[in-house]
């Protein structure tokens, strides 16, 4: 059975930084597509980063391009999201999820329709 477990949420002020955890079982983490999206209040659910099989690739979305930094460690079969700089618009649930391809040059970084196994998410509050 699949499962994402995110973990690392929590109440930041502006400025400051936190490191997002997503457990993954019942998957081989380096052939897995993960996706972080989030999702605040009223609004839709948007893509924030990705990375392709093998940790080939890495897509981010214009609003934390150069703040948020996806990476893996495959030994824990855990995907991070380093967020630098938050910013008070940057509150929301974030979750991480599998995209069932394999690809090494791609990930679909605003397709949250394109993801099926998803987290439970984890609360990221930026304010002072």
């Amino acid at each position: 059975q699949v499962q994402l477990v995110e973990s690392g949420g929590g109440l930041v002020q502006p400025g400051g930084s936190l490191r997002l955890s997503c457990v993954v079982s019942g998957l081989i983490l380096d052939d897995s597509v993960i996706g972080w999206f989030r999702q605040a209040p009223g609004k839709e659910r948007e893509g924030v980063a990705c990375i392709s099989s093998r940790g080939g690739a890495k897509y981010y979305t214009d609003y934390v391009t150069g703040r948020f930094t996806i990476f893996r460690d495959i030994a824990k079969n855990t995907v991070y999201l380093q967020m630098n700089n938050l910013k008070p618009e940057d509150t929301a649930v974030y979750y991480c999820a599998h995209w069932g391809r394999y690809t090494t040059t791609y990930c679909p970084v605003t397709q949250a329709s394109e993801y099926d196994y998803w987290g439970q998410g984890t609360q990221v509050t930026v304010s002072s």
